[in-house]
């Protein structure tokens, strides 16, 4: 996702609420950027930050992004800042180092931070189970990498799940009392803890945010859609026996989802387009 730094932010800014099927760190480089452009007033960049999660609201490091912003001194300096660190997720980088040589990985769909992680690290092994035709692009990456991975059929997961070392699923949004999750994750958790193999639940930059925001998310995706049409789950938490970050990995899944931003109360109030 790239755009013309020349257009005006409005319309920047627009082109971001408009955008589909992008990765979480575009959006958010992209709204940055829009934002740091725009230098608005307090007032205004409420409005701007709504908008965006409302556009959003299943994408939990835009509100991390927002609610920083709307808390800073300088918001058109920080929003810069942030534009700038997309790219340099710590927890990939820390995540890598925790995986033992060897290891098999069960993994569902394309696990941004994840796949950052276990294609920093190599010399794993990785079995991959389909979420929203997503699995078949992540494979073609791991193979780039020369990582050995293989696609896992549905009616094949309980056995991937035990052969398997460590299966992973990954936040868009946490809190230590919910989580939310890419779709299908509930099921390969559940699958795992089923038959005794540990669940990381990995959460990149922005993820861990105040529960209020998460329930908002829930209320937003998951509370206005039929419950097979979906494309997030609202995870148990009860099936995570690990979290994964920039500050490695923790049997402590609650304190290990304590929010990573402050809380802005004003981005919950939503207002009419």
């Amino acid at each position: 996702m790239a755009y013309r730094t020349e257009v005006h932010p409005i319309e920047h800014l627009r082109y971001v609420a408009r955008a589909q099927g992008a990765d979480s760190a575009s959006l958010v480089r992209e709204a940055a950027s829009a934002l740091g452009s725009l230098r608005a007033d307090h007032a205004n960049l409420v409005i701007a930050c709504r908008r965006i999660v409302e556009r959003h609201p299943e994408v939990g490091p835009l509100w991390s992004m927002c609610a920083r912003l709307l808390t800073a001194e300088d918001p058109s300096e920080l929003a810069w800042a942030i534009a700038d660190e997309v790219d340099d997720d710590p927890a990939s980088r820390r995540i890598a180092t925790e995986f033992d040589d060897g290891t098999t990985v069960l993994t569902i769909g394309w696990p941004e931070v994840a796949g950052a992680a276990l294609m920093r690290r190599g010399n794993v092994d990785v079995l991959c189970a389909d979420s929203r035709f997503e699995a078949s692009g992540f494979m073609q990456r791991l193979e780039r990498f020369e990582i050995p991975c293989e696609p896992v059929p549905i009616e094949s997961l309980a056995r991937a799940a035990h052969q398997a070392d460590i299966v992973v699923v990954e936040a868009t949004a946490a809190a230590p009392h919910r989580v939310i999750a890419p779709v299908g994750s509930h099921v390969v958790a559940a699958v795992a803890r089923s038959v005794g193999t540990p669940v990381w639940l990995v959460t990149g930059a922005g993820t861990r945010l105040p529960a209020e925001y998460v329930d908002a998310i829930a209320g937003l995706v998951i509370g206005t859609a039929p419950s097979w049409n979906l494309d997030v789950d609202d995870l148990p938490l009860e099936l995570v026996t690990h979290v994964a970050g920039s500050d490695g990995v923790s049997g402590d899944v609650a304190a290990a989802l304590r929010p990573d931003c402050p809380f802005a109360p004003e981005l919950l109030r939503f207002s009419p387009f």
